[in-house]
């Protein structure tokens, strides 16, 4: 159950936060800077490529990897030659893992290894066949560790990974709002220089702008029904999201949302585009997950029982209302099931930053979700 009381107690939130959650989704903009910072430290805008790799393979543990992959292989386009190294392994544990270049890799392809421990054997282990297949290695992983001497030792380009002095403390939730863009930056930079993406500066700069301007709108000081982050994790509270996501940059958003909801909340959710969404979730809408499924919920002991799982939309957008567009029969279909419907669309700029937008409302709505829920 959630307790709503504890959303406008800033200090009540902070004692919640053992995890470091909120601090990390507020310096989302600082972080993205500091990887910047990194990435042109490391020479990324100084490098002159050939040309275009003919495959660009990600590799890296867990949501973070994922993530990353999924996010640059969207802004990438159609045609991207994006392509996620899924690990093996008999435990998601560093040393269990293992990743395998596929039989075609190359001198002409391209191996980002990206990863927010350093430490899995693995990983250096893949660095090291890159290195003997010809492939250029470019990894971001905490300084200091394992992989960076492999990289290093194998004439790739290592780029340290972005962290503030309280990631030390646990280890990082590969969910947690910090871990994705100081991932993500150094490898948009890296993409730009090689003609797959367009990440200029000037648009991370912008990108670290908006996080700013999403975290002084969502911060815990902000009262719950002026603060769509809050708002979002209270309509969010005993129900299942059913998150339905409508153009390019929303979809990767959408899975984000999914994950974090899993990995911080314990929260189940479901994801799927419009306008396939309306058929692939017709039949959840019309189940027992209905608000209107269980019309004796009304006779329920409130304090004994708790409330029964009804289903609700959450529809992220990155583009304005109007023209082509889903969004009127998601709501038709949902309300026509008395399933209830949230909407998130950012405001105007370009992909990136929309992009940006939608992944610090629900970064913070997850987190918030996750500190003011109880058993």
């Amino acid at each position: 159950m959630l307790d709503e009381s504890l959303l406008d107690s800033p200090e009540g939130l902070a004692a919640a936060d053992h995890r470091g959650l909120l601090r990390g989704a507020a310096e989302a903009g600082a972080r993205v800077r500091t990887a910047a910072r990194h990435a042109a430290e490391a020479g990324i805008h100084d490098l002159k490529p050939d040309g275009r790799p003919r495959a660009v393979l990600i590799a890296g543990p867990g949501a973070a990897a994922t993530q990353t992959a999924d996010l640059l292989g969207t802004l990438a386009g159609a045609g991207s030659p994006v392509t996620r190294l899924a690990p093996t392994g008999v435990a998601p544990a560093a040393g269990a893992l293992r990743w395998e270049l596929p039989g075609w890799a190359g001198s002409v392809d391209l191996l980002l290894i990206a990863t927010p421990d350093g430490t899995e054997p693995g990983l250096s282990l893949l660095a090291e066949q890159a290195y003997r297949r010809g492939c250029t290695v470019v990894a971001v992983a905490p300084a200091g560790t394992p992989l960076a001497e492999s990289v290093n030792g194998s004439h790739g380009l290592f780029v340290p990974l972005a962290t503030a002095p309280y990631d030390l403390e646990e280890p990082l939730a590969a969910s947690a709002p910090g871990v994705l863009w100081a991932l993500l930056t150094p490898l948009l930079a890296l993409l730009d220089r090689t003609g797959l993406l367009a990440a200029p500066r000037d648009a991370v700069d912008r990108v670290a702008d908006r996080l700013d301007l999403i975290a002084e709108r969502c911060g815990p000081a902000i009262v719950a029904y002026s603060n769509p982050a809050k708002t979002l994790a209270a309509e969010l509270a005993d129900a299942l999201p059913l998150v339905w996501t409508e153009g390019t940059s929303a979809g990767p958003a959408g899975r984000r949302f999914a994950s974090a909801l899993a990995e911080l909340s314990g929260v189940p959710a479901v994801v799927a585009e419009l306008p396939e969404a309306l058929a692939a979730h017709s039949a959840l809408l019309a189940g027992p997950l209905a608000a209107s499924a269980d019309p004796g919920d009304f006779f329920r002991d409130r304090v004994e029982e708790p409330p029964a799982l009804h289903a609700r939309v959450v529809l992220l957008r990155d583009r304005p209302i109007g023209g082509l567009t889903a969004a009127p029969a998601a709501r038709d279909l949902a309300l026509s099931h008395d399933t209830p419907i949230s909407e998130l669309e950012p405001e105007e700029g370009g992909e990136l930053e929309t992009l940006a937008e939608l992944i610090a409302i629900t970064d913070f709505a997850a987190v918030y979700l996750a500190l003011a829920s109880r058993a």
